[in-house]
């Protein structure tokens, strides 16, 4: 009888240490896929930092008495690419995704501001670098959007298993923390800016 009992429990741990292993597995697998994911988000967010530069010079010419906005622009960039960095180095902080939320927002304000200036002034809304420009950034926005619906779902699924049992009593102990969504807050920051010069 007792080495019956003696293969029983051996067996029982095995079993466990099976579980435990199987859920380690699946937490790596789900972070390392939003973070993959933000990676995506990552690169078109540089693509878009990198157009904002073109568009600001492409529009200092036409916009000389609009030197206020402009900087306001480049300011937003910058601290949107700064927020962007610590993100790509956290993807899901709830800290760092605040954080970058709030910038892209003001980013977002702050190229409105700039495109409402843009519509006063009609040969610069013809000027072909500035329709290519206009082209361009869309199309990033799309694919920011697309990027960041993809982290938020790859998030959602992390943090569900995260959350279940049994894996919630390993979770922790492992150090899976919980993930944020790439979010927008304020309702008028859901929009992408409007980039259209017809």
């Amino acid at each position: 009888m007792g080495i019956m009992a003696a293969v029983v429990i051996v067996i029982v741990v095995f079993l466990i240490v099976l579980v435990v292993i199987g859920i380690y597995n699946r937490l790596v697998t789900l972070r390392n896929r939003y973070r993959n994911a933000f990676a995506q988000i990552d690169v078109q967010l540089k693509r878009r930092y990198d157009l904002i530069p073109n568009l600001v010079e492409t529009a200092k010419g036409y916009l000389k008495h609009e030197r206020e906005t402009l900087e306001a622009v480049i300011q937003a960039r910058n601290q949107a690419a700064a927020a962007g960095q610590r993100a790509a180095q956290q993807p899901g902080d709830p800290t760092a995704m605040r954080s970058l939320a709030g910038a892209e927002g003001q980013l977002s304000a702050a190229m409105g501001r700039l495109f409402v200036v843009v519509e006063a002034y009609p040969d610069l809304k013809a000027n072909q670098n500035m329709l290519s420009l206009q082209e361009e950034l869309t199309s990033t926005e799309n694919k920011i959007a697309f990027a960041r619906q993809a982290f938020n779902d790859a998030v959602t699924a992390y943090n569900t298993a995260r959350e279940t049992f049994p894996n919630v009593v390993f979770a922790g102990t492992f150090g899976f923390q919980p993930a944020d969504l790439f979010e927008i807050e304020e309702p008028g920051q859901r929009e992408a800016p409007k980039v259209s010069f017809q």
